[in-house]
């Protein structure tokens, strides 16, 4: 029997989908999972697939089953039970066999796991997948980091079943070590805040004009051929017309306000504090995603501090408002992905990764969460200049953030004016008048710190003072 050509271990809801697509492409694949009854049911259930599945039962089987040198896909549950596979896989692998982790795997640990493989012989691949369970079995977005030799080997199968946009897989080799996983965590980031600032829309469309969400469906379904085109966008449409078996209402007025998160937004945040990148909208979406989890402290406070006393939200022209909210949530958006491509470009330069940024723009452009139809324009923008320090200032970026300023500006005045929360669209307001302007305020906050702590500061006029007269007559 010819041996496989790739190795998969983790028959769960991703890693059963990933198998039999790359089963489906023409790739022979040897499948193991943890427990032997997943495993059977998975090639019992694989139908017309089953000549290009290698169901095995124990490691060794597994093992012997792949093709020298060895990849394979470990596609479990993040953190310590990679690790643990890891130590059970190494005994029976052999020099240059590679390991593939294919989970939601924070990019240090990455980092580590490559460390401590550098004398073994063996090595190691953080590979991000992105497209959720549809992705997985008909086409992902796919970020590998690791050796360029290792991407060789895996290059072929990886190519065969990641999307395609216009022909051209969304797949491609980023970097060294963690980097591939690193920018699967910023796709992530951008990803909390591109759906946060939907749902502030939806908010002020329900709460502000007191739109159903059938018609609040129909209005995203119309942003969506346009300028909005977006895979987010679409199935926002799709959600909010959809009804509820059992009651008829819109199963989205019965879903409970809480929104979970499994660390990959939070993860992005810490990142870009760690390098000094500002990315204001992830934050202010991972911190709304905490506040809409603490559930019962905010219908106390409702309770206690009431709604904001503003009265009835009203706006001149509807029609004209609805323009608004589109172009206020394209300038948004386009907010969140350059802070995104920001805080990559500063994590390629302290880790030496040579990020490719328009090769990433270009893997985004189908198969993962956040495909956008600007994201061919997010391509050629970096094509033309790969080292521009901010995605807001290149010719095209720069003409869209001007000519929705003023569209973003009434509706986060709107949304403040009546008591409508809008964390995420506020703080992509706040970044572009802050990031545009030359002359800030951060001149005080130097004074004032060297006055409690004699920090020092540099002077406009280039003298060489650096402190202030705090401790003399003059400080009165």
């Amino acid at each position: 029997m010819a041996q496989a050509e790739i190795g998969l271990i983790g028959l769960g809801v991703m890693g059963s989908n990933l198998a039999l697509n790359i089963a489906e492409k023409g790739n022979r694949i040897a499948v193991f999972n943890r427990t032997v009854e997943a495993t059977r049911k998975f090639y019992a259930d694989a139908g017309e697939l089953q000549s290009q599945i290698v169901p095995c039962e124990t490691i060794e089987e597994f093992v012997a089953a792949i093709r020298p040198p060895r990849p394979i896909i470990i596609m479990i549950k993040a953190g310590e039970a990679v690790d643990q596979q890891m130590e059970l896989l190494k005994p029976y692998l052999e020099t240059n066999d590679i390991m593939i982790d294919a989970g939601n795997a924070n990019f240090r640990d990455t980092m580590r796991r490559f460390d401590n493989l550098k004398d073994s012989g063996l090595t190691f691949i953080g590979m991000g997948v992105s497209g959720g369970e549809e992705g997985a079995r008909h086409g992902p977005s796919i970020m590998v980091g690791g050796r360029q030799e290792s991407w060789k080997r895996v290059e072929k199968v990886l190519t065969s079943i990641a999307a395609k946009f216009d022909g051209v897989p969304c797949v491609d080799w980023l970097g060294e070590n963690g980097a591939g996983h690193f920018v699967k965590t910023i796709h992530n980031g951008i990803e909390y805040a591109d759906m946060q600032m939907i749902a502030e829309i939806y908010g002020i469309l329900r709460d502000g004009l007191k739109m159903g969400a059938t018609e609040i469906g129909e209005v995203f379904g119309e942003w969506n051929r346009g300028r909005l085109n977006s895979y987010l966008i679409e199935i926002t449409e799709k959600v909010l017309k959809a009804a509820d078996p059992i009651t008829g209402r819109p199963i989205v007025d019965l879903i409970l306000d809480k929104a979970g998160q499994k660390g990959t937004g939070k993860w992005s945040v810490i990142e870009a504090q760690n390098m000094g990148v500002p990315a204001t909208g992830i934050e202010a979406a991972v911190a709304a995603r905490s506040i809409s989890s603490m559930k019962d402290e905010r219908e106390a406070a409702e309770k206690v501090l009431g709604l904001p006393n503003v009265g009835e939200f009203r706006v001149a022209d509807k029609a004209a408002f609805l323009k608004d909210l589109e172009s206020a949530l394209l300038a948004s958006k386009i907010g969140a992905y350059a802070q995104g491509f920001a805080v990559m470009s500063a994590a390629s330069r302290e880790f030496n990764w040579n990020l490719p940024m328009p090769t990433i723009a270009k893997i985004w452009r189908a198969g993962c969460i956040i495909r956008s139809q600007f994201l061919d324009e997010i391509t050629t923008a970096f094509t033309k200049d790969p080292d521009v320090a901010n995605l807001i200032v290149t010719p095209a970026f720069a003409r869209m953030v001007k000519e929705s300023d003023g569209a973003l500006r009434r509706v986060v005045s709107a949304a403040a004016l009546g008591g409508l929360p809008v964390p995420a669209l506020a703080s992509a307001l706040g970044y572009f008048d802050s990031y545009r302007r030359g002359r800030g305020t951060a001149n005080l906050i130097q004074a004032q710190r060297d006055f409690f702590g004699a920090h020092g500061f540099d002077r406009i006029d280039g003298e060489d003072a650096h402190h202030g007269p705090w401790g003399s007559g003059l400080s009165a």
